[in-house]
């Protein structure tokens, strides 16, 4: 039996204004190739197939193609919901998608069976067990208990999805046992665990969500396949709990890690070995930091690129200067070059200097405009164009305010 472990592809995400569609079809389309070379009985995404609860419209066509595309190598597909998917859209092409061979599985129900999935082979045999756990929320497990601390609610959550696992590993077991035959259980999750490493796109959008589930609280299971961190790693030191991170960088501290998915090789009941499939960067980003002359000294290497790609960059630049023309000093040192700004920001160390000296300053110290620019100076760098619109905006405010006029008497 021959699986692959993927999650977190969050289609729709927009990237500070950047479309990922390229990208995640880039991915789609290598992972069929990757079933089909490696014949793959069984895809499992546990979880995050989308970015958000309303995926726009070309999100839903990526993931609906996919599903159709799959189908026709004869890969039985497995779709969890995560924590940033809509339990109602997930299920609204449920039924349908079951007859492509696709099963959806969006959240808890009473009847446990419907979470203990028998995966075949190609053959059409029985190759595994599956215990498809969604995220879990809190009201799905529990019911709300007055008086209770915030850490007594995180220990009854924690207990109880426990609880939720050792009842489906029986049921697994007992699935098994009606099959007669030695077949691997596999659990599937999306939440946090002890230990694991996170990024900056990594968010909890419900309110009152586990902080972090111990890795021996999981049942004895053959494999614990894990979404909802972005970078792929083992947990505990073991071999069989694992995320698979996400298959594209999802923020730029991501940007340097290698995105990849896992390829899991069983014999009858036993884990043969877990090898990690490299995944092609579509769309090169990367993160540049430190003075505007340094920043100046590491553009130099792109001016030699010649794949044809354009290259996104966050740029931090530190310095102690209220700088207004930032933006258009870093357009000027990229414009003749392959890459493009998506973001530009002053380094956190100087943003929280400058918090620490105006600590000292009072109002009388500076001017109006002063405290305009450092206030300007703190955002992300607007476009040079708005800059100037709001600076002129904010002369023709403080012109009318200081000869006596309303500042509602300034044309719009």
């Amino acid at each position: 039996m021959r699986l692959i472990h993927t999650s977190d592809w969050h289609l729709g995400q927009y990237f500070f204004t950047k479309s990922r569609a390229p990208e995640h079809q880039a991915f789609l389309n290598w992972l069929i190739e990757q079933v089909e070379q490696h014949q793959i009985d069984a895809v499992v995404v546990a979880g995050d197939i989308f970015d958000t609860g309303s995926p726009p419209s070309y999100a839903r066509e990526l993931y609906n193609r996919f599903v159709v595309d799959l189908q026709r190598t004869g890969c039985q597909l497995i779709v969890l919901a995560g924590n940033h998917d809509s339990v109602a859209t997930l299920n609204e092409s449920r039924e349908l998608l079951s007859c492509l061979n696709t099963q959806v599985i969006a959240t808890v129900g009473e009847d446990l069976s419907r979470q203990v999935l028998t995966l075949k082979n190609r053959q059409g045999q029985p190759g595994a067990i599956l215990c498809a756990i969604p995220f879990l929320r809190p009201r799905d497990l529990l019911s709300s208990q007055a008086g209770q601390s915030g850490k007594e609610k995180q220990l009854a959550l924690q207990e109880a999805i426990a609880a939720h696992y050792a009842s489906l590993y029986q049921a697994a077991c007992d699935r098994r046992d009606e099959l007669g035959g030695a077949l691997p259980i596999i659990a599937t999750g999306h939440l946090t665990t002890v230990g694991v490493s996170t990024s900056d796109s990594v968010r909890d959008i419900y309110i009152g969500t586990l902080d972090a589930f111990p890795a021996q609280a999981f049942p004895p299971v053959d494999y614990v396949a894990l979404g909802h961190i972005h970078k792929a790693q083992k947990i505990a030191k073991t071999e069989h709990i694992r995320y698979s991170g996400s298959p594209i960088p999802l923020s730029f501290d991501e940007a340097s890690n290698e995105k990849s998915v896992y390829l899991l090789d069983f014999t009858a009941d036993r884990l043969n070995a877990v090898e990690t499939l490299v995944i092609p960067r579509s769309q090169p980003m990367e993160i540049i930091k430190g003075t505007l002359a340094e920043i100046e000294k590491q553009l130099l290497p792109y001016a030699g690129l010649e794949n044809g790609k354009v290259v996104w960059l966050d740029i931090e630049v530190a310095t102690q200067d209220y700088l207004s023309d930032i933006q258009r000093r870093v357009q000027q040192l990229t414009d003749p070059l392959p890459v493009e700004v998506v973001l530009l920001r002053r380094s956190k160390e100087q943003r929280l200097l400058g918090l620490q000296q105006q600590e000292k300053e009072t109002l009388k110290e500076l001017s109006v405009t002063e405290v305009f620019e450092r206030r300007l100076a703190q955002e992300n760098a607007p476009e040079e164009g708005r800059q100037q619109r709001i600076r002129t905006l904010f002369s023709q405010v403080l012109e009318q305010v200081e000869s006596g006029h309303s500042a509602e008497d300034v044309a719009p």
